[in-house]
């Protein structure tokens, strides 16, 4: 029998090394990112990916164990090679090559570890391009009541609209960018109705996510409450990329620990400010974390 992971977040999807134009390789992929905050920050979740048995795949696996995280949910792919995307700049903003028939793509239902009946399921779209990792997560999902946290990825061309009406019908929290927001309405949902109407015909969905970049971020409740929250002025920019997954690793947090959403979101903006800060999507010091650790007043259970 698979053990029972005690997790309270499970994040589903890719793990990659993301390559930047000056040669640096640096770990990444939302779920993954969004996995390694939650570590930092006590918040115990379990990565359920898979990489190739190669150079790239030992490099994962032993950041993972070296960062204190669990990788009972990590899978190894003999065929498939671990992720990558190469990064470029266009005006500041970051664009993405991302190499097709990765491990990632491939995640075995088979292979899953038990998780908790309450949890939180956090996904994006990007993991399930491919078929065999949709119908891991659809198997993850019926084995409990867990709640989901979607953040719906748009990277073109790997998305289509029935997938991304399919995650809404199951969505309690969505987490979408400016652009991302506007897509929506090219597959049957009005941006301009959200904050109500849409909400309301999805009986799961409790709020609506919206970040803005440099203008920060909106709320939206399905009782048509909204809370806004921007970044202070003045912020160093070194690069953007993984600012939104900072974003939904600490309302991540926040739904976990039950913060009030005012302070929540306004953590999440201060959190993800700092992160665009660094090169890259993540932090490798661990003081880096800690000085919101004491800010906060976040207890080690």
């Amino acid at each position: 029998m698979k053990p029972l992971f005690p997790r309270r977040i499970v994040i589903f999807g890719e793990v990659l090394f993301d390559y930047f134009p000056d040669g640096r390789q640096i770990l990444g992929g939302a779920p993954f990112n969004v996995a390694w905050h939650l570590q930092a920050f006590n918040g115990k979740p379990l990565l359920i990916s898979r990489i190739g048995e190669d150079s790239a795949g030992d490099q994962i696996k032993s950041a993972m164990q070296k960062w204190g995280m669990s990788t009972e949910g990590l899978q190894l792919d003999k065929k498939h090679p671990s992720g990558r995307v190469s990064i470029t700049f266009n005006d500041g903003e970051p664009e993405y090559d991302i190499v097709a028939d990765s491990a990632y793509d491939y995640i075995d239902a088979d292979l899953l570890p038990k998780i908790a009946d309450k949890c939180i399921i956090y996904h994006g779209s990007l993991a399930l391009r491919n078929q065999t990792s949709l119908l891991a997560l659809k198997k993850l999902k019926q084995t409990s009541s867990a709640k989901c946290f979607v953040d719906i990825n748009l990277r073109s061309p790997w998305w289509h609209s029935d997938l991304i009406h399919d995650f809404l019908d199951d969505a309690h929290w969505l987490k979408v960018n400016d652009q991302e927001f506007n897509f929506l309405s090219t597959i049957g949902l009005d941006p301009e109705k959200l904050s109500v109407d849409t909400l309301l015909t999805k009986k799961a969905l409790e709020m609506i996510l919206r970040t803005c970049g440099s203008e920060g971020a909106q709320l939206i409740r399905k009782d048509g409450s909204q809370y806004h929250v921007k970044p202070e002025s003045g912020i160093n920019v070194v690069d953007t990329v993984g600012a939104g997954d900072a974003f939904s690793s600490i309302i991540l947090l926040g739904l976990l620990k039950h913060w009030p959403i005012s302070l929540m979101l306004q953590r999440a903006q201060d959190f993800a400010s700092a992160i665009v800060g660094v090169r890259g999507a993540i932090s490798l010091d661990t003081e880096f974390y800690q000085k919101f650790i004491e800010a906060w007043e976040i207890e080690y259970e």
